[in-house]
């Protein structure tokens, strides 16, 4: 995870339009109406969704169920994103429809990093009041 430089927060309305598409997003992977070949839809978690300012273009986060295969499937969704949002324009009404960005997900490895830091930390001070 990088350091994020003099970035302003989301406004409430980029917020807003992105927990919308965020949304609809997730029931249109679960009933797989984008229909994307070589890829299963129901197994496509939609984690976060980022407007621009301008609302014209959302990063997408995604992760396959079980994490396995995430860069594959971000792949696939990229080169069928047009069928991604077709899909989605059934869905929304909104003035302009964005430029879907499909980025994978890897804020759960990190928390798991994270959390296996934390521990072996523990240990490492459980150890350390067993000799003293």
């Amino acid at each position: 995870m990088g350091a994020r430089i003099s970035q302003r927060p989301f406004s409430q309305r980029q917020l807003r339009v992105g927990e919308l598409v965020k949304q609809n997003l997730g029931e249109l992977f679960i009933r797989n109406e984008a229909k994307i070949p070589s890829i299963n839809c129901k197994l496509i978690t939609v984690t976060e969704v980022r407007m621009t300012p301008d609302l014209k273009t959302a990063r997408v986060y995604v992760i396959p169920l079980g994490g396995i295969g995430t860069k594959e499937a971000v792949k696939i969704l990229t080169e069928y994103s047009h069928l991604v949002r077709r899909a989605l324009s059934k869905r929304l009404d909104i003035k302009f429809l964005p430029k879907l960005t499909f980025i994978e997900d890897n804020s759960f490895e990190y928390a798991e990093k994270i959390e296996r830091i934390i521990k072996k930390n523990k240990d490492n001070d459980k150890q350390k009041k067993r000799y003293n």
